[in-house]
């Protein structure tokens, strides 16, 4: 006789071990927690309950990360599509929000912005170390994801939105800004909104020269896919937020020479309209500031 298959009830339900590991996290013992997280997670897979496996190691990596256990929690985030593709999950919303809520608790840490003293070195490096770590852990869960969401009913090379989730956290949270693997996986996105942005604030803080060579990168790669609409729509998105960090900029020059505009009331008008036209703002209308006649004036349709 062949030997038969453990039964479903020899296992509890997921939710039951999810508790109790979550009160074992939340009394600070971490590493026995991720070993039965690991080992009970695995019983569930060796009874093809894939989907309470599933269940485990989100709730166990998104726990380990919000303690500030990267490793951990990196880990189990592995596990998680270790499983999807066990188990053999179609790429869908519901998996996608999924892995989006075990990426957002990936900490973000910010690198302390000024230096005096040795003891501040020393917390620059320990920062360094800690982000480095980070990068590497989320990276290779995403990565992961987007192997798995490629095989399993994605595009080709991936889920677009796993690709943004990607580029904008190896951007923001590495030490050392790599802006070819960001343009890799912002091109292969859905956003190239997005992408415009983190291109404006990388101008912002980038060597002389870089800007224009993070731009026309971007251009060529989109343009080498053959996708020329989010070429088009990622200038056209630079442009527009260009201009509208240069706001401040052009009211400040426009105060600051106030006295020669002066001489001539026609400059006055003309740069009304190009604040209106270029950075939104609507132009003064005449009959305010005429009080009571300026609302007799709107009464009588003069507005």
């Amino acid at each position: 006789m062949s030997r038969e298959r453990p039964k479903r009830g020899t296992l509890p339900p997921a939710q039951e071990n999810i508790e109790k590991l979550e009160k074992v996290v939340e009394e600070g013992n971490y590493y026995g927690a991720q070993q039965m997280y690991k080992s009970i997670s695995a019983r569930y897979v060796s009874a093809q309950r894939y989907s309470e496996a599933l269940d485990l190691l989100q709730s166990g990596a998104c726990n380990q990360l919000k303690h500030g256990q990267v490793t951990c929690g990196a880990e189990l985030a592995a596990l998680f599509v270790d499983t999807l593709v066990k188990g053999r999950f179609p790429y869908d919303d519901e998996i996608l929000a999924r892995v989006r809520k075990i990426y957002k608790e990936f900490p973000r840490i910010p690198v302390p912005q000024q230096l005096g003293d040795l003891d501040d070195m020393q917390q620059l490096s320990e920062t360094l170390g800690a982000a480095k770590t980070c990068v590497e852990g989320c990276s290779s869960f995403l990565k992961a994801a987007l192997k798995w969401s490629a095989e399993f009913g994605a595009t080709r090379v991936g889920a677009p939105e796993i690709h943004v989730m990607l580029a904008n956290y190896i951007y923001f949270e590495s030490p050392e800004v790599d802006m070819v693997r960001v343009s890799h996986h912002f091109i292969r996105g859905n956003n190239p909104k997005e992408f415009a942005s983190t291109l404006v604030n990388f101008m912002g803080k980038c060597y002389p020269g870089e800007d224009d060579l993070a731009i026309a990168r971007a251009i060529l790669m989109y343009l080498s896919l053959g996708n020329l609409r989010d070429a088009n729509n990622l200038m056209d998105e630079i442009k527009k937020q260009v201009v509208k960090r240069c706001s401040p900029l052009f009211n400040m020059l426009r105060a600051k020479y106030k006295s020669s505009l002066d001489r001539e009331p026609t400059f006055h008008e003309l740069l009304d309209e190009i604040a209106e036209k270029f950075y939104g703002v609507r132009r003064r209308n005449p009959l305010q500031g005429m009080g009571m006649f300026g609302e007799i004036f709107k009464m009588m349709g003069g507005e």
